[in-house]
């Protein structure tokens, strides 16, 4: 499961917020919410979000194994 609590304190250092992320970035109110609920986003989103917050990829993500995670 890929857990997305890092993004928050990221985006709190970063200056930003869901508002300008939203309204300068282009980043969707839907992938705001796929952010607060740890839904999948696409690479190309967490893409944009790294450079927008300048940041790397483990500063905004984590994988945290789990029992609901599909078996291989």
């Amino acid at each position: 499961m890929i857990i997305y609590r890092a993004f928050w304190e990221t985006l709190r250092r970063s200056g930003e917020s869901t508002y300008t992320l939203i309204k300068n970035h282009r980043i969707s109110s839907s992938t705001i919410d796929k952010l607060r609920n740890n839904r999948p986003l696409n690479t190309t989103t967490i893409n944009d979000l790294c450079r927008i917050l300048q940041c790397t990829v483990s500063e905004v993500m984590e994988y945290v194994p789990s029992e609901d995670d599909q078996t291989l």
